[in-house]
């Protein structure tokens, strides 16, 4: 009886090593992360103000000198792909948990890590630069998290006349007199209250391969994704020279009253959904 007792104890001892060792060598998911990289070509863009010696001096292929004095926008609706196609979708319905304000002002934006990504090789990612349609909402109640993130005084990614987010807010100085440059975008409404209606979408889905697939075990790999803020002026869209006044296209404060010209931004910055998948953004390294 103590003998078998034994055999038992030692058989129940052997099953849970082995558990373990299979678990070990079977991780189920672990923790992704997106690490942004703001720059102008490539040059990481530091921010200035109009008398500053610091900041990244820009220069566009129009020869037009700018800099930033502000750079934020919003990432949501990720999804990333495996290498056999299947999608895996990470909180794209919860802006609480799925989506993000990147601040270049505020290196620990700069970071996003997505928990919990089934094991798996991973050849592409997509991600929204915006909030999309169904969700472009103020909703204080639904996703607390992010609307206190967005509407913060020192983030303000929420328009003054709208219902909706700001989807970039770039701010900042052009030209030799060091005018003003204010270029913030988003969708816009139509209607009064009670009946509106989309106006200009400015959400923009973007899809980028990534240069090698990464490997979701037991580490967490690290996307490096570069933002080339030399887009702005100069996309594969549009090319832009700014200029004061409402009725240019190269308008620097477009806003709801100078719509078509904002989507020249806006396909610059995020592409224009058929020609141009991938925008200013791109993968530049995968860390496995």
């Amino acid at each position: 009886m103590q003998n078998l007792k034994q055999y038992l104890l030692l058989s129940a001892f052997s099953l849970g090593i082995i558990s373990c060792q299979n678990s070990d060598d079977n991780p189920v998911a672990n923790n992704v992360t997106l690490e942004f990289n703001n720059t102008f070509k490539n040059t990481t863009i530091v921010l200035g103000d109009a008398a500053s010696g610091t900041a990244t001096t820009n220069i566009s292929a129009e020869g037009q000198v700018h800099h930033f004095s502000e750079l934020k926008y919003v990432i949501s609706n990720i999804r990333l792909i495996k290498a056999d196609g299947n999608e895996v979708p990470y909180k794209i319905n919860d802006l609480d948990q799925g989506a993000t304000v990147i601040d270049q002002s505020k290196p620990e934006t700069l970071r996003y890590i997505l928990s919990n990504i089934p094991a798996g090789e991973y050849k592409r990612i997509k991600f929204g630069l915006g909030v999309k349609r169904e969700l472009n909402v103020l909703d204080q109640m639904r996703f607390p998290k992010f609307y206190a993130t967005a509407g913060s005084n020192d983030t303000q990614m929420m328009w003054e006349w709208g219902a909706g987010y700001r989807f970039t807010k770039i701010e900042g100085f052009y030209g030799t007199d060091h005018k003003q440059m204010s270029i913030h975008t988003g969708s816009t409404i139509k209607g009064s209250e009670g009946n509106f209606t989309q106006g200009v979408d400015a959400y923009r889905d973007v899809t980028l391969d990534l240069p090698t697939h990464a490997i979701v075990d037991h580490k967490a790999p690290k996307i490096t994704v570069k933002a080339d803020f030399d887009k702005l002026l100069t996309g594969k869209i549009n090319t832009i020279v700014l200029v004061t006044g409402t009725g240019s296209d190269g308008n620097a404060t477009p806003n709801i009253h100078t719509a078509n010209q904002m989507v020249k931004f806006v396909d610059n910055l995020g592409g224009n959904g058929s020609g141009d998948i991938s925008g200013m953004f791109s993968v530049t390294g995968v860390e496995n």
